[in-house]
């Protein structure tokens, strides 16, 4: 194969049409919940219909792993956006001639697993479309993509629908998606086709007992690493989507405007941290060595203590608020700069034609890790009440722990 040099064409038209299908399922994912809480006015339905829609993603990685070792991966970029445009173009259709609620779930579970289906595909692509010298760089570059989308997307279906309601955002989507598709076309990535000796779902079993082999058996270290980054979403992502907007809304002591407002700007901040680590990691590039990558862990858990020394002392709403703000980006963009390094690893280490699937372990596990999180301290901070520094102490252990761990298992490569 020729070598590859920087970033070529083929990446960055991978890059356009990640802006597009991240920014527009982020959107979509953001505007039709709420309009599924202005039309029926329930607060619990909005709840369980939000629960469950992640579930397709963490089933649809695995098979979207699959799928990318077997299949050309433009090839599956091209038919997402497609689907995801015609299911838009169909949701508009259905729109008032069936139930809502059934209907923005149906198409909540198809975005989510659209989701788990596309990534795999284009983390897989990253090593054979840039030089091993620049993967890091390029992790960094659809990481940042990622932390925008979920910084923007939100804000800017929040705004389109304040402004114009459902329908335009949707159909604007559909519009993007299939313009998306079209540039995606002239995508070339190298690929290997693969010759069917048996039916497709012995593959796809075969495949499945391949990738799961290599990483408990061939490449332990992988599935360690993988149990790491379960371990920063359960203790760390989990603890930040939970405890801040708990303790800033209910146990400062802010107006419920005032708090409402100081909410909003404290996830923006969180997605600024993850965007910050994204860029850190671009910038450092290969001067970041994975065996050191404990220490950005190790770091997040001692970041968590301040923070709970804070909530114990019981200081003024306002130096709680900048000190748990303050360390709360800090440990995201740490948490970021980690993950963008283990990916890289991976992807740099493992064969091309498992590399796929062995990836799609990775994000489904992870993925699932994070509501178990969310799910846990939910009942802590609505047990301990006043006692929430407790929690962030426990998370302080737990995430020195993890690090102690992460760096047993980094000292085996």
């Amino acid at each position: 194969m020729e070598q590859k040099k920087g970033f070529t064409k083929d990446f960055w038209l991978v890059v356009a049409g990640q802006i597009i299908s991240l920014f527009g399922n982020s959107i979509m994912r953001f505007a039709l919940p709420i309009h599924l809480l202005n039309v029926t006015g329930s607060a619990a339905l909005l709840g369980i219909v939000s629960g469950f829609a992640f579930l397709p993603l963490a089933v649809m990685a695995p098979i979207g792993g699959m799928i990318a070792d077997r299949v050309n991966k433009r090839n599956i970029m091209v038919f997402l956006d497609f689907f995801t445009s015609g299911l838009t173009v169909l949701f508009l259709i259905l729109y008032g001639r069936v139930s809502l609620t059934g209907l923005v779930l149906v198409m909540l579970f198809m975005l989510y697993g659209i989701s788990g289906a596309y990534q795999p595909s284009v983390q897989a692509s990253i090593p054979v479309l840039v030089d091993t010298e620049h993967v890091m760089t390029a992790n960094a570059v659809i990481n940042m993509i990622s932390s925008l989308s979920g910084l923007l997307g939100p804000a800017l279906g929040g705004i389109a629908y304040s402004l114009w309601g459902i329908y335009p955002i949707l159909y604007v989507a559909a519009l993007c998606f299939f313009i998306s598709a079209v540039m995606e076309i002239f995508i070339h990535i190298p690929f290997v086709k693969r010759t069917r000796m048996e039916s497709i779902l012995r593959e796809m079993g075969a495949d499945l007992k391949e990738s799961l082999s290599f990483i408990m058996h061939k490449k332990p270290e992988i599935g360690k690493l993988t149990l790491c980054c379960a371990g920063v979403n359960m203790v760390l992502s989990a603890l930040m989507i939970i405890g801040l907007p708990v303790i800033v809304m209910q146990l400062l002591d802010f107006s419920t405007a005032q708090a409402s407002r100081l909410y909003g700007f404290m996830q923006g901040v969180l997605a600024i941290g993850g965007l910050i680590g994204g860029i850190g990691a671009g910038a450092l590039g290969g001067k970041l060595e994975v065996r050191k990558s404990w220490k950005l862990l190790g770091f997040c858990g001692i970041l968590l203590i301040p923070m709970g020394i804070t909530l114990f002392a019981d200081c003024s709403p306002w130096v709680a608020y900048i000190v748990l703000a303050a360390a709360g980006m800090t440990s995201m963009a740490l948490a970021a700069i980690y993950t963008i390094q283990i990916m890289s690893y991976i992807q740099i280490t493992v064969p091309q034609e498992i590399v796929g699937k062995v990836i799609s372990w990775v994000i489904a596990v992870s993925t699932c890790a994070q509501p178990i999180g969310q799910v846990v301290y939910g009942i802590l901070f609505e047990q301990l009440k006043r006692g929430a520094w407790i929690v962030f102490m426990i998370a302080a252990i737990c995430s020195i722990g993890i690090a102690i761990y992460n760096k047993k298992c980094v000292e085996q490569l």
